[in-house]
């Protein structure tokens, strides 16, 4: 898990490059090849929806050529929020492993916690906390550097 968890932390440490919320996401298939990576976009892309799972989900649906990753897991640095939860969901992602909670924008274990909703078709696995720390860090000095 750790490895791929750090290629999503690279990606996020190229976002806080760039001014962006340092979240980075890599997707991976079943056979550990990873499909996709990506980090948030949406400053540079004026675009609301370009967070790093998004990104990842299409540029990893666009390489197999279909709308869904089934025997795939979601490797990200914050708690997705619900519309990520929700992109998760419709993608039908098999595990989402992700770093650092967050109570106040996440949408898994916090917030509208979409995947246990009864209106909710997938609900991945979850793993929580993976490398929570160097998340938090790197959150925390992002934010610090916007006050």
């Amino acid at each position: 898990m750790a490895s791929f968890m750090q290629i999503a932390f690279q990606e996020a440490e190229l976002a806080l490059k760039r001014g962006e919320v340092p979240v980075g996401a890599v997707v991976v298939s079943a056979k550990g090849e990873i499909l996709a990576r990506a980090s948030n976009q949406t400053e540079g892309n004026d675009d609301p929806t370009a967070h790093a799972e998004i990104i990842a989900i299409r540029a990893a649906c666009e390489k197999i050529g279909a709308p869904r990753l089934p025997d795939c897991d979601l490797y990200v640095t914050l708690e997705p929020c619900a519309m990520c939860a929700a992109a998760i969901s419709f993608a039908r992602l098999r595990r989402v492993i992700y770093a650092a909670y967050d109570p106040k924008g996440g949408g898994i274990d916090h917030g509208p916690r979409f995947y246990s909703q009864p209106t909710c078709h997938h609900a991945p696995e979850v793993v929580g906390g993976v490398e929570e720390k160097q998340a938090q860090r790197l959150l925390k000095a992002f934010f610090a550097s916007k006050r």
